[in-house]
């Protein structure tokens, strides 16, 4: 080709463009993955996560800023609403096995973005020990489960107020008869070698609240069913509970952990499904452990008249139950009138017994013993490792010297050894001590139910054990599994992920603790649901302590005032200026808003 003028043009070489092209290609791609290597830290995949979430977020003077948000009230049919265990979503599931009753979370498209409201009239919560005893009605407004289980004693409703009388369906002469018995079965209760229990299908946690004079710490589960908010109740009251079912998933607790099982006439069909459900309760159970029946099979023979059956019907579920549970390695430990006790092997030996092909089999290597979130329950049954053996019931310090005895399963953690847990323990009777001076109610009778959002081996829960509350340690089911030396110390606590709701009603909690959550989560969880789910779970009136990375606390400070939150930044105990506390206090209003949303 020429030009006009007649002479030649020197085009340049294709092949050389084309080569030059995928050179600068190349080159952008590799500065683009340089760029995503040193970018990809956890504060700029935060900053990523929240600028989806709120508008237009800023940095000043090295800590994220964002713009005011204000979040409006949800319809007053919200008062009780509960994301993961939510009756308008039922129908969505199948009911067998009662999988419906399990946690079933909304998509992210579903989250409510509005502040639950309180139920007409409520008022703050009659303090402990009082609340034992009775709650004002208007905070729990139910009165199906008075009218269905006032003969059986469980609550009766008295003008403004509901009283607990302490009745159960086994025990309608009072629950502190009931567990006088069981005492004289199991002397362990009395010596501080029982510390933990669970009590599954716990009605309004009648036989928890007694147990908590005797020392020992339960764990109240229910499902939301159609009994109406009984772990509601069972918070109003004070006493530990969670919202859960056995059905077809692990319960959120690591294996080897309560040193006894309750369940009276909890309606578990222990010996169907091939077992499987007392399958779970071997699981969480630590060696040596007790399990305790009272309901139907045990006493059939004098009971079956009142259980609309026939004598033989239940002498063969008793047979039955007798027989799964000896296929365990459990024995029947001691038995009296409507109460039987069944102990866990103390030791591997019958296991080691046990026929290849007995049944229900032992679970293999593949099943990992301690997953309890969102783990699919299997027709086999845990043995023990017996490297722990200083973690079976006989072994274990009695209460109250096993809260600071170092735990054998704490070397189960990486990176965790005696002096780390030593030193933890330490450091966190410091803090306690900073954190009464910044609220003074901590300690007194104005604070009941704890929650330690960000556990690590309970220490935060320790400092506090000799102040008339409890504490709720929460381990978070993506980060290092110490959940085991939380209960090897005496402790309870649970495994959760605080990207979801947790397992409880609204209004639950005095006070709600978190130690750097936001830096360890933020690039998972978005902050404003993480900050709402707390608004649901605590009680106007009650407080947050949220110890934070600096970059995070202002941000955090100014979606707590779109909630209605007032806070307030303190330094810590050391007085470094990487990390504050912020104190906040939700206030009490009431709703003024009718519609939905």
């Amino acid at each position: 080709m020429k030009h006009k003028d007649g002479k030649p043009i020197n085009q340049p070489n294709k092949n050389r463009a084309v080569t030059l092209a995928v050179t600068l290609i190349a080159l952008c791609g590799f500065s683009f993955y340089l760029g995503g290597i040193f970018c990809s830290g956890k504060d700029g995949v935060v900053v990523n996560t929240i600028q989806k979430t709120l508008d237009s977020p800023k940095q000043s003077s090295g800590s994220l800023q964002i713009k005011p948000i204000s979040f409006p009230e949800c319809s007053i049919d919200y008062q009780d609403y509960t994301p993961c265990t939510d009756p308008k979503r039922w129908r969505k599931y199948g009911v067998y096995r009662l999988t419906l009753l399990e946690r079933h979370c909304p998509p992210v498209f579903d989250r409510k973005e509005c502040l639950v409201p309180p139920p007409e009239g409520y008022k703050p919560p009659i303090r402990w020990p009082k609340s034992r005893d009775e709650c004002w009605y208007r905070n729990v407004p139910y009165d199906w489960i008075n009218k269905q289980k006032s003969n059986q004693h469980w609550l009766r409703k008295e003008g403004e107020k509901f009283l607990f009388p302490g009745g159960g369906t086994m025990f309608p002469n009072g629950v502190g008869e009931y567990v006088d018995l069981m005492q004289d079965l199991i002397p362990g209760m009395k010596d501080g070698t029982v510390r933990t229990a669970i009590d599954t299908g716990c009605g309004v946690a009648s036989w928890g609240g007694d147990l908590l004079d005797r020392g020992i710490l339960t764990v109240s589960l229910a499902p939301r069913d159609n009994h109406e908010a009984q772990v509601q109740f069972a918070l109003e009251r004070g006493i530990p509970a969670v919202l859960g079912v056995i059905s077809t998933q692990r319960l959120p607790f690591p294996s080897n952990s309560f040193d006894m099982a309750h369940c009276s006439r909890c309606l578990i069909p222990w010996t169907e499904f091939g077992g499987i459900y007392l399958m779970e309760i071997h699981r969480i159970l630590r060696p040596g452990g007790f399990w305790v029946l009272s309901g139907p099979p045990v006493n059939y023979e004098h009971r079956w008249r009142g259980w609309n059956t026939t004598i033989e019907d239940q002498r063969s579920d008793y047979e039955k139950l007798q027989e799964l549970l000896t296929s365990m390695c459990f024995k029947l430990y001691n038995k009296k009138d409507d109460i039987a006790v069944w102990q866990k092997a103390k030791d591997n030996s019958c296991y080691e017994k046990l026929a290849r092909e007995s049944y229900p089999p032992q679970c293999d290597d593949s099943i990992e013993p301690d997953s309890g979130w969102y783990t699919p329950l299997r027709a086999c049954f845990v043995v023990p490792d017996p490297k722990y053996k200083k973690s079976g019931l006989t072994y274990m310090p009695k209460w109250p010297e096993r809260l600071h005895a170092t735990p054998e399963r704490v070397t189960t953690v990486h990176g965790s050894s005696t002096s780390t847990f030593s030193h933890d323990n330490g450091k966190w009777k410091k803090r306690i001590q900073h954190y009464k001076k910044l609220l003074p109610e901590l300690g007194t009778d104005k604070v009941r139910n704890v929650m330690d959002m960000t556990t690590v081996y309970g220490a935060f829960a320790a400092a506090l054990i000799n102040d008339p509350l409890w504490v709720m340690n929460v381990v978070s089911s993506y980060g290092p599994n110490t959940l085991p030396v939380v209960y090897d110390r005496g402790l309870i606590g649970t495994f959760h992920d605080w990207c979801e709701a947790f397992s409880t009603y609204p209004r639950t909690y005095d006070l709600l603790h978190l130690d750097g959550l936001f830096t360890a989560e933020s690039h998972r969880c978005e902050m404003k649901y993480v900050l709402l789910e707390m608004d649901r779970i605590l009680r106007p009136g009650g407080h947050a302590i949220i110890r934070e990375s600096t970059y995070f606390v202002d941000a955090i400070a100014t979606i707590a005032k779109g909630m209605r939150w007032v806070c307030r930044k303190e330094n810590t105990e050391y007085g470094v200026d990487k990390e504050k506390i912020l104190i906040c206090q939700k206030k009490l209003w009431h709703s003024s808003n009718n519609g939905s949303r």
